[in-house]
């Protein structure tokens, strides 16, 4: 069997926990998606023998049918080397149909498959012959027999059907089973942002699949460079970086397709606050949903004529600086729940050395001394 090691106190404690902050605004009971009321996410691990490191992570939007009480979304493109299944109609319509899907670069059918089972459970769906499916991806095949293709649709059936709300797990769990990130073992985070009432009381949160590259900064301080964990330590026109990232956002704040890509866009200022620079060969999607009830779209209507009540676009900057902060700090989260991947007695992928991290961010002053 795979074996997985790493240092205890980064499975126990996050980010936050160490005394790192991130941003200005508060953070809700589980500081993640699921904050967000009615959001559930479920995961399906997959590890065999020393070579299969990979799975599933599903969003849910709210529990209903979502086929049938459909979302307003939209979806940010910060690099297009990737594969996220049902963009065009996302982009089309402004709004998603099924839950969000998150796995490997070749198990995106098996996402679509799974999905596809999942809408047909529903007994008013009977005659439905189409569905948009979302299913977003990152390449594991550095740690995973990617080849191997061993996400099924039950396995995304199951993820779905598992999903539920509270506490989500990080780090070597579900899509990012088998994920690195910015030098080190990546993998699934997340981080959630509450607004003050004087500003509506929304809630914003985000979950990230980490797997892309880049010079990892945390608060500002550069803890690649200060490591000399990236890949320009020697600047030559052969520098380059790889991998990808997907990010979904999530609101009950009531936003129209149009804002939701303006916030898609901010959540990937998160990504380069964490330290990715987006490069060639990185997939970099950012899904943005909002779940507000009143703003549902019926998959029918007998009105001719639908009003909806949406935030005015020049009173959204704190739902901005929201999904900034959130991202930044989910990506973090990733790290600091990872675990070190081991093949045959040896390192595959490393995971961040929380110690060697702290000391860093002391010599930049960058600790609450509270904690």
């Amino acid at each position: 069997m795979t074996q997985l090691f790493g240092p205890a106190e980064a499975q126990k404690k996050r980010a936050r926990d160490y005394g790192i902050n991130f941003g200005i605004l508060p953070v809700g009971t589980n500081n993640a998606i699921t904050d967000v009321p009615g959001v559930k996410v479920g995961h399906v691990t997959i590890r065999k023998g020393d070579t299969v490191n990979t799975g599933v992570t599903a969003i849910l939007p709210h529990s209903g049918n979502i086929f049938r009480e459909k979302v307003p979304a939209a979806i940010y493109v910060a690099n297009g080397f990737g594969k996220l299944a049902g963009i065009t109609q996302v982009r089309e319509l402004g709004n998603i149909e099924t839950p969000v899907v998150l796995t490997n670069t070749l198990s995106i059918a098996a996402g679509l498959d799974g999905i596809i089972d999942y809408t047909f459970t529903f007994p008013e769906n009977r005659g439905v012959r189409s569905v948009n499916g979302v299913v977003g991806e990152t390449n594991d095949g550095g740690l995973n027999d990617i080849r191997g293709r061993h996400v099924t649709s039950e396995h995304v059936l199951e993820a779905i059907l598992s999903a539920k709300g509270g506490a989500v797990e990080e780090g070597n769990r579900g899509a990012g089973t088998g994920t690195q990130a910015l030098g080190f073992k990546g993998g699934i985070g997340t981080a959630s942002r509450l607004l003050p009432e004087s500003a509506g009381g929304y809630t914003l949160g985000v979950l990230v699949q980490s797997n892309f590259g880049g010079m990892l900064q945390i608060d500002g301080v550069p803890i690649g460079l200060e490591m000399n964990r990236h890949r320009f330590r020697t600047i030559t026109s052969d520098a380059r970086e790889d991998g990808s990232v997907m990010i979904v956002v999530i609101t009950d704040a009531p936003l129209n397709a149009r804002d939701l890509e303006r916030l898609a866009v901010r959540a990937s200022f998160g990504m380069v606050r964490a330290g990715g620079i987006a490069s060639h060969g990185s997939g970099d999607y950012i899904i943005a949903i909002s779940s507000a009830r009143e703003n549902r779209i019926s998959v029918s209507s007998r009105e001719m004529v639908e009003q909806r009540n949406y935030i005015r676009s020049d009173r959204i900057d704190l739902l901005f600086q929201a999904a900034i902060e959130a991202t930044e700090e989910a990506i973090i989260n990733s790290l600091f729940a990872a675990e070190t991947v081991m093949r045959d007695g040896r390192v595959r992928s490393q995971a961040l050395p929380v110690e060697e991290v702290l000391e860093i961010m002391r010599r930049y002053n960058r600790l609450n001394q509270q904690h």
